[in-house]
């Protein structure tokens, strides 16, 4: 039974699932698990000083931070977020199982939380996350039997927290990652240098390589 990261690896690219599980890959470094605590700790980061948030791992300043802070507090799950119900929690679904980082108890009742270390888009969250969220709300579902409508994505170096619905088109994605990791039983076809290869820890090994801007403009 495939996993919540491995379905977002699927949906980055079938071929990084490969060298993942031939590799044994399954976890977060160091410094990514460090971002990763971050999202416990809101409410002390809050009142914290200008020094004491120099000192953690965020991204914004200690001013901006701090704003991004008071725009969560303003959320209607910020209780939630703060205090939630059950941490690391295990969930099997049907067709997929992993771990969640936060359990809350929302309005809309029990809703999964993934603590992401890296940067939110401008806009709601990226595919991989998004597939990793639906998984987690459609096993958590499974589980309680009762429907989970959405389920939350944190980005707590940046101090936000996205809101996934499970809409057509996410679980349409969902499907997709999940065939993909389903049909995997060789190393897939390389991507043509795109800017997942540019970013994939993996793109050596691979073998593809990446152009520059400069030669992809001819110059």
């Amino acid at each position: 039974m495939p996993t919540f990261t491995e379905l977002g690896r699927a949906a980055y690219c079938p071929r990084q699932l490969y060298y993942a599980r031939r590799d044994g890959d399954d976890g977060p470094p160091a410094a990514a698990r460090a971002r990763q605590r971050l999202a416990f700790r809101y409410a002390e980061l809050r009142d914290a000083s200008d020094a004491a948030l120099r000192a953690e791992p965020i991204e914004p300043s200690p001013a901006a931070y701090r704003d991004a802070l008071d725009r969560l507090a303003d959320r209607d799950d910020w209780a939630a977020l703060t205090d939630p119900r059950a941490t690391d929690v295990p969930l099997t679904g049907k067709d997929c199982r992993g771990r969640v980082h936060k359990l809350l108890a929302t309005d809309e009742g029990p809703t999964p939380s993934l603590v992401s270390p890296g940067s939110p888009p401008e806009r709601g969250v990226w595919e991989p996350q998004r597939v990793k969220a639906v998984a987690a709300a459609k096993a958590l579902s499974w589980e309680r039997s009762e429907p989970i409508p959405t389920a939350r994505v944190e980005y707590p170096a940046h101090g936000v927290v996205r809101t996934v619905r499970l809409t057509t088109r996410a679980k349409a994605a969902y499907r997709r990652a999940l065939r993909a990791v389903r049909s995997l039983d060789g190393p897939p076809p390389r991507l043509r240098d795109t800017a997942k290869c540019r970013e994939c820890a993996y793109r050596e090994r691979c073998g593809v390589r990446t152009r520059s801007m400069r030669s992809l403009l001819g110059l």
